[in-house]
């Protein structure tokens, strides 16, 4: 056990992180292991959704979820399973004020030295 403070911090954080890891390692095998035993669209989308979690916690390397999204879906197309369609977000359109023109960028005024004042005289 370790005495300075800081180091039980470090202790305490690792046991938090190592907690948040095993969880998000878990939902990933759980999901693969489901999508393997029954294909089907929602399961392939829960799949790859754990791939990219896990990616962006940092548990899994991007290159490998890459490989493991391209097995999933050679299974999933070997099975007949159609690829479910992704919700796309609509861009929303910027509504401008009407009768306002855009204002042209102002030009950077160059920055002006305060003029110097005359040193005090010692008498």
């Amino acid at each position: 056990m370790p005495i300075i403070k800081s180091a039980k911090k470090r202790v305490r954080t690792a046991n938090k992180a190592a907690t948040r890891n095993s969880k998000t390692k878990r939902n990933l095998k759980e999901a693969l292991k489901v999508f393997g035993k029954a294909p089907s669209a929602k399961l392939h989308s829960s799949a790859q959704s754990q791939l990219d979690i896990a990616v962006k916690k940092g548990v899994l390397h991007k290159n490998k979820a890459a490989r493991l999204k391209k097995r999933a879906a050679a299974k999933a197309k070997a099975a007949g399973v159609k690829p479910a369609k992704a919700a796309v977000k609509k861009a929303v359109p910027v509504k401008k004020a009407a009768g306002k023109k855009a204002a042209p960028a102002k030009k950077s005024a160059a920055k002006k030295t305060p003029a110097k004042k005359p040193a005090a005289k010692k008498k």
